[in-house]
């Protein structure tokens, strides 16, 4: 299926909420969900309020990089990207929805990574440390290295999950997911000439520092992830044109590719 759908799709039945049924923070994101045989599909918006309406790309941003992670052979959740009529604040609005299925697998509980860690480390045990003795490190390097890519503002503990199967008494991590605040997020059209996609922003990360620069240091060994081309680009935005501005997709991928390519760099070092 293609996950993004422009017809437009009618989903007034949904209820937004910024609280969802989950072990992660509510966040300033309005949500929905339903249940469709034994699973349930999580909806979001992008950045919200009632005089604006919806005024953010963070949906956006979650359907380029699930295309991203695809072409980097990196484990993720799915995205659907979908043109939506729903209902909310006693009005009818048309806007772009998010959509994914619910990676928790029957018998399966979930806790934040934070939760988790604060639970089972052991006494003075690092971060990394602890995520050797549970076997994340690889996971870990490659959550770090695409935060750094796609300038992720937002990795904070409860955007970790881990899963636990208490049948077979066995931990898995979640596929990386919740990527909304990262990219261009918050920069208005006006402000993408200016835009220096090297800076590096101050972020909320659990992992690590605030640097995301900084935070490649912690990985030992470079992960060899499936090499970025030019000519993704197009595979990157695909069916994205008239949904976002060309010269929003220009500067993505001027972000996307420079930091790709400084990437490469330090695995060239090794």
């Amino acid at each position: 299926m293609d996950r993004v759908v422009k017809d437009i799709k009618d989903l007034t039945f949904l209820n937004w909420s910024k609280i969802r049924e989950s072990s992660g923070t509510a966040g300033s994101f309005l949500k929905s969900y339903i249940k469709y045989q034994n699973k349930k599909i999580y909806f979001k918006l992008s950045d919200y309020n009632n005089i604006d309406n919806n005024f953010g790309h963070e949906c956006i941003n979650e359907i380029i990089i699930d295309r991203l992670l695809d072409i980097l052979g990196v484990e993720h959740l799915k995205y659907y990207l979908i043109n939506s009529k729903i209902y909310l604040d006693d009005k009818m609005i048309n806007t772009y929805v998010c959509a994914s299925l619910d990676f928790k697998e029957k018998g399966e509980v979930k806790n934040s990574f934070d939760t988790f860690y604060e639970l089972k480390k052991f006494k003075n045990e690092g971060i990394l440390e602890f995520c050797e003795r549970y076997g994340f490190t690889d996971y870990i390097y490659n959550m770090i290295i695409v935060d750094y890519i796609i300038l992720n503002r937002d990795r904070h503990g409860a955007n970790i999950e881990v899963l636990y199967d208490e049948r077979a008494n066995k931990y898995r991590i979640a596929p990386i997911f919740d990527h909304g605040l990262s990219l261009l997020c918050k920069t208005e059209e006006q402000d993408l000439d200016n835009f220096d996609v090297m800076e590096d922003k101050k972020t909320n990360s659990f992992i690590g520092s605030r640097s995301l620069l900084d935070n490649l240091k912690l990985v030992k060994k470079m992960p060899k992830l499936n090499s970025l081309k030019v000519e993704d680009k197009e595979k990157l935005f695909y069916k994205l044109e008239g949904i976002i501005s060309k010269k929003r997709i220009e500067k993505t991928w001027e972000m996307i590719w420079k930091r790709w390519c400084y990437y490469e760099s330090l695995c060239n070092k090794e």
